[in-house]
């Protein structure tokens, strides 16, 4: 139990725990043209995606509400159409804390079991989330899948299995040839696979391969974190997923205990992708947990 606890506190740092201690004073918020209409802000958090045309601004995901208005200037530099749509990738508050600010100003839309997420926040002994206020809420939530037809696109936001969070979509914009995975994909990096929120290390792996399928070729991809990719950054973290995740699951298969396997650790050729938030030892204990709890969560 204990070292449960320890991951669950080392994850915090991910960024959806309070946002007090943070210095977001310093932050820049950097607009990167992605494809067509498409652009990526970069700045703390979650990369936000931004379809900009005729019909006004869309955004997914807004990082933090302290961050809210370097991120509407930055907005306004892409032009003056108004915000009309925010589309929430997943629950955490480095991809909804802007939410309470710009939710006032247009809908948002999410899975359904982000707006649940969001109102009932999360109460752990090492994390705590605190209820989103109601201007925080999706107000238009979906069960698979939803089409935003905007600024000239026809726009699919697509809910996944069980992976990240158990709310987590992907969403295409096929004409611009772009897609936004949130959390889905953190480049060259162990990512965050959240437990506590119905999140499971297979399922994770899966949707990485389902999206490697249907992925038009020359797609730009848009990560939750890391810069702008493309198909064979993807391919890049789907190959250390399944090659991780097997690891592990041969140990756990030749008896070995999560300490002995953290002390044997993995082949050098993964040092440095243990150097962003999630380090070797909880990306171990997450692939352990995720493949030894029972019962696995349903697929969604």
């Amino acid at each position: 139990m204990k070292k449960h606890l320890l991951i669950l506190a080392l994850t915090t740092l991910v960024g959806f725990t309070s946002t007090q201690a943070q210095d977001f004073s310093k932050v820049e918020i950097k607009v990167h043209k992605v494809a067509g209409n498409i652009y990526m802000l970069e700045g703390a958090g979650g990369n936000i995606g931004v379809s900009v045309g005729p019909d006004g601004i869309l955004i997914v995901d807004d990082q933090y509400a302290p961050l809210a208005d370097k991120i509407k200037a930055a907005l306004k530099t892409l032009g003056e159409g108004k915000l009309k749509f925010i589309l929430n990738t997943h629950w955490h508050g480095d991809h909804t804390g802007g939410n309470a600010v710009f939710g006032p100003d247009a809908p948002i839309i999410a899975h359904t079991n982000v707006r649940k997420r969001l109102a009932e926040g999360l109460d752990l002994p090492n994390r705590k989330t605190k209820p989103a206020p109601k201007e925080a809420l999706p107000v238009i939530t979906f069960d698979h899948s939803l089409s935003v037809h905007f600024n000239g696109e026809d726009i699919r936001v697509i809910h996944v299995s069980p992976g990240h969070t158990d709310g987590d979509s992907v969403i295409y914009f096929p004409g611009a040839n772009v897609v936004h995975m949130g959390d889905q994909f953190f480049v060259d990096r162990f990512p965050f696979v959240d437990l506590a929120s119905g999140g499971d290390v297979e399922g994770y792996t899966k949707n990485v391969s389902d999206v490697l399928t249907k992925l038009p070729a020359g797609a730009k991809i848009i990560p939750g974190h890391g810069p702008l990719s493309a198909a064979e950054d993807l391919k890049r973290f789907h190959n250390m997923l399944v090659v991780t995740t097997d690891i592990v699951r041969k140990k756990i298969a030749a008896g070995k205990t999560l300490a002995q396997i953290k002390t044997d650790g993995l082949p050098e050729e993964w040092k440095t992708w243990g150097t962003g938030f999630i380090k070797q030892d909880p990306w171990l204990e997450t692939i352990f947990t995720s493949l030894t709890r029972k019962p696995k969560p349903n697929p969604g």
